[in-house]
């Protein structure tokens, strides 16, 4: 039965869209702020869960284990869409919001390092699994549900406060982290206040199950019961029904792939590279990316209801050939604005390292390689956001200026040690490792360039929630959207801040990580221009 005629049968009062709509983004704020705390709190998880004193270690732990949960996001996708195509879209999604909140209640309940040792981390490990399933069902259920409510005519703009929902669940979690900073202090905080944030899901998990209770079943579900059409396996059928293997590759590749490097880079790589190597006010960074986050959520909805008249292809392509071209112009004015000086004391004081096995290697301590010293200054060189340039072999050697500076043996043991003698050393000869805090002109720059980043997720994103609705018949739904959109979300997007920060620390170059952002951006805006319909949005019936 076609979703229009299917609408129509059942079809929903306005006041029953409203709630819809309502439950559907509330329930996606709050699962995505579930998952987006653990990303928004890494610099403090970092070292209540890893004992190790290396910062750039340290930071690449929290993020393998944020990516542990995207790793696992396409099995959820498998499980749940599975039963969301079996036994409908209403009860799947009640099961998913379940889990997400008790997981993550859970991180929250962790002793620490320092008080169970390895433990710890593994029992994080196991709840960021627990995360990763449930929000493997949580998007699709919530999007179908949605699209499978609206008139055609009006399922981009509908669906797209699903899509603001996911920057929604980002700000919320801003929010609870700048509401307990400003009843705890800093010190207090680290000690024992991140774990509110975590705890505070029981409550949005109630809130949540509430609103989506007073739900029915969608009308495309009940069309389909009714008729007696619902798949017998719907894993199975996603690949075996006529032309879906190629539909799954271009919403994996050419839709997914994009939106969603497009959206971390956008605000978790923004985020890590604010608070790390330009070294803004943690405080600041936050009130940044919450004043930005919550004006960029209209983007969203704007972007669907345009997509509404001119179709899903269009916006797509033009946020992704912009994103080419901007993304690197965006981060390097985000740098001179944030922290105009350590750039300039870059130029003006260059840095020189010298040595033999001058290369990084990051994961050496966790699985006790032995760095070679010129990688451990390269490495805390990095870490500290200092550019630097490398002469390869001789001595083991630092100068600033062309002034040696004195590498002490404690630098070479200890990554602490290292640190702060490099700090207090450069901190002589011109460069400032203060937190930052610069004038009001250059961070309302700040906030401009990452609405126009928000702009570009929106243009790639907006839109998604009904293009892949279209793409897929309604019998295996579920599964066919949520699993390509989960294999890139999981693995091309939930991979990004550990690829990002590999890649930096490799190379010493803190602009470096784009690069697979560009990569991945560029294949997919190839795969979309090729395999996505264009022109006004049509009926799965109509269009394949």
């Amino acid at each position: 039965m076609a979703d229009a005629a299917a609408i129509q049968q059942h079809e929903p009062s306005p006041k029953e869209i409203r709630l819809v709509i309502a439950a559907s983004s509330a329930g996606t704020v709050f699962e995505w702020y579930d998952f987006f705390i653990y990303g928004t709190l890494a610099y403090i998880l970092k070292d209540a869960f890893y004992d190790v004193d290396n910062d750039t270690l340290g930071l690449l732990l929290v993020w393998s284990t944020f990516a542990v949960g995207f790793a696992f996001r396409p099995i959820g996708a498998i499980l749940f869409g599975y039963l969301g195509d079996k036994l409908g879209r209403k009860y799947t999604f009640l099961v998913t919001v379940t889990l997400m909140g008790v997981a993550t209640a859970g991180v929250g309940l962790i002793p620490t390092v320092a008080t169970i040792g390895v433990a710890a981390p593994i029992i994080v490990i196991c709840l960021r699994v627990l995360q990763g399933l449930a929000l493997g069902g949580e998007y699709g259920g919530a999007a179908i549900y949605v699209a499978e409510h609206a008139p055609p005519e009006k399922r981009g703009f509908y669906t797209s406060f699903i899509q603001a929902s996911v920057v929604g669940g980002f700000v919320l979690s801003i929010i609870v982290v700048l509401a307990c900073r400003a009843i705890i202090s800093e010190e207090d905080f680290v000690e024992w206040g991140w774990r509110i944030p975590f705890l505070l899901s029981i409550l949005l998990l109630g809130i949540s199950l509430w609103m989506r209770l007073m739900l029915s079943e969608s009308p495309v579900f009940r069309a389909m019961k009714e008729a007696g059409e619902t798949a017998g396996n719907p894993f199975v059928e996603s690949f075996t029904y006529p032309g879906n293997k190629r539909r799954i590759f271009i919403a994996l590749f050419g839709v997914t792939g994009v939106l969603t490097t497009i959206w971390y880079t956008a605000f978790f790589s923004s985020l890590s590279f604010l608070r790390g190597p330009m070294r803004l006010d943690p405080g600041l960074v936050e009130w940044i990316l919450l004043i930005a986050g919550g004006l960029s959520m209209a983007f969203y909805i704007v972007v669907g209801k345009w997509s509404d008249r001119v179709g899903r292809k269009k916006p797509i392509i033009i946020g992704a050939l912009a994103a080419l071209a901007l993304l690197f112009p965006i981060f390097w004015a985000m740098g001179s604005l944030a922290n105009p000086g350590l750039a300039q004391a870059s130029e003006d004081n260059p840095v020189v390292v010298t040595g033999s096995q001058c290369t990084t290697d990051p994961f050496a301590d966790l699985f006790d390689r032995e760095q070679s010293d010129c990688g451990k200054i390269l490495e805390t060189l990095t870490a500290s956001g200092v550019s630097y340039s490398v002469e390869e072999g001789g001595e083991l050697g630092l100068a600033v200026s062309g002034a040696p500076v004195a590498i002490t043996p404690e630098w070479l043991d200890s990554g602490n040690a290292r640190r702060d003698g490099i700090i207090a050393e450069l901190g002589q000869r011109g460069f400032d490792f203060e937190y930052q805090t610069p004038p009001v002109a250059n961070i309302l720059g700040i906030i401009g360039l990452l609405l126009v980043l928000g702009v570009l997720s929106a243009l790639t994103y907006g839109s998604v929630a009904a293009l892949l609705t279209e793409m897929f018949p309604a019998k295996i739904r579920y599964s066919s959207m949520s699993i390509p959109y989960h294999i890139g979300a999981g693995y091309l997007g939930g991979f990004l801040p550990l690829i990002a920060g590999i890649i930096v620390a490799r190379s010493g170059d803190v602009y470096a990580g784009l690069w697979y952002t560009w990569a991945v951006v560029a294949f997919g805006v190839v795969v979309a221009w090729w395999g996505l319909k264009g022109g006004p949005p049509t009926e799965f019936e109509d269009s394949h």
